[in-house]
């Protein structure tokens, strides 16, 4: 059994990591019997730290919210995750997240034991990001979204289409959806009474207009980001059967280059979008597994055209 003050460091750490807990299963984690924890539980109301408890033989506790909320604890993996996270997080697509997560970053640091400052250091001297290219979207703006989202407020906003025009929208916002390298926002349009996915970054003067709606039959955000992405948008939509396990093909196929599908124990089906046959033939045969294309009709012929060119090439000339 932990020394008090150690198990009561163990106590706080368990009542942070969710919001509530049942008195016996508290117990069994500190390895203490009930009687015990009720003293811990009231040493920590000693000490200043607001815990509730419900009543009853299925009671238990949790930690209130407010200013007397105890300094925050984390484990050793969880300290690892955070500065993991926070030294990404400097390379994302929000602007002006660099310098933040870098200073959070270092006030992790002041406070963490010597043992893992040294692995934090390790990690952030062996971490290197690539520039990143694609435009960045405004903290401000994303707050203005989310919560809009959150407490359901009609949204007007300026919106540029990709081909460059200007129009004013007046949307119900469902949830934004992050791809790793753009923020969408899925939001029914008004106007068109449809839904429609929205670049972040193409968003401008975002001010909450009207009362508040009630959601009707929104869909998967995820699910509908992806097929927004990966196929709306291009001329030609491909439909191909892959001989190999979804498991494994998804290594390499991103959410973003097309959407794969269970189709048997050994097989997936992908569906993906381009402008050019060609580039869709030629990332195909790049795969390293056997595949069977379903359509469109001129995939096939475009992928039978090249395969008889790249046969051609490969015979000496004369």
């Amino acid at each position: 059994m932990l020394d008090t003050s150690a198990r009561l460091l163990r106590l706080l750490s368990l009542l942070q990591a969710r919001p509530d807990w049942p008195g016996p299963d508290l117990a069994a984690r500190l390895g203490v019997t009930a009687r015990t924890l009720r003293r811990d539980i009231q040493r920590l109301r000693d000490l200043g730290y607001p815990v509730h408890a419900t009543p009853g033989v299925a009671g238990g506790y949790r930690l209130a919210p407010g200013a007397t909320l105890p300094p925050l604890l984390l484990t050793d993996d969880e300290a690892v995750a955070v500065a993991v996270s926070l030294q990404t997080a400097a390379s994302q697509s929000v602007t002006g997240i660099a310098e933040t997560s870098l200073s959070a970053l270092a006030k992790l640091e002041q406070v963490l034991p010597a043992r893992l400052r040294e692995r934090t250091r390790a990690l952030q001297q062996a971490m290197v990001t690539l520039p990143r290219t694609a435009p960045t979207v405004d903290p401000a703006l994303l707050t203005t979204l989310a919560t809009a989202c959150r407490h359901h407020h009609t949204l007007a906003f300026t919106y540029t289409t990709r081909q460059g025009e200007e129009t004013r929208r007046l949307a119900e916002p469902h949830r934004l959806v992050h791809t790793g390298y753009r923020w969408y926002l899925v939001a029914r349009d008004t106007a068109r009474d449809d839904w429609r996915t929205f670049r972040a970054d193409r968003i401008r003067e975002a001010t909450p207009a009207g009362a508040r709606f009630v959601p009707r039959n929104p869909p998967d955000a995820a699910a509908f980001v992806a097929q927004a992405v990966t196929t709306a948008p291009y001329q030609h939509q491909a439909r191909v059967l892959i001989h190999a396990p979804l498991a494994t093909v998804a290594d390499q196929i991103t959410p973003t280059t097309g959407i794969l599908e269970e189709a048997g124990p050994d097989q997936c089906l992908l569906t993906s979008g381009s402008d050019s046959l060609e580039a869709i033939a030629f990332h195909l045969a790049a795969m390293p597994h056997a595949f069977t294309i379903l359509g469109p009709p001129e995939l096939i012929e475009t992928a039978r055209t090249m395969a008889t060119r790249l046969t051609r090439s490969t015979r000496p000339p004369g």
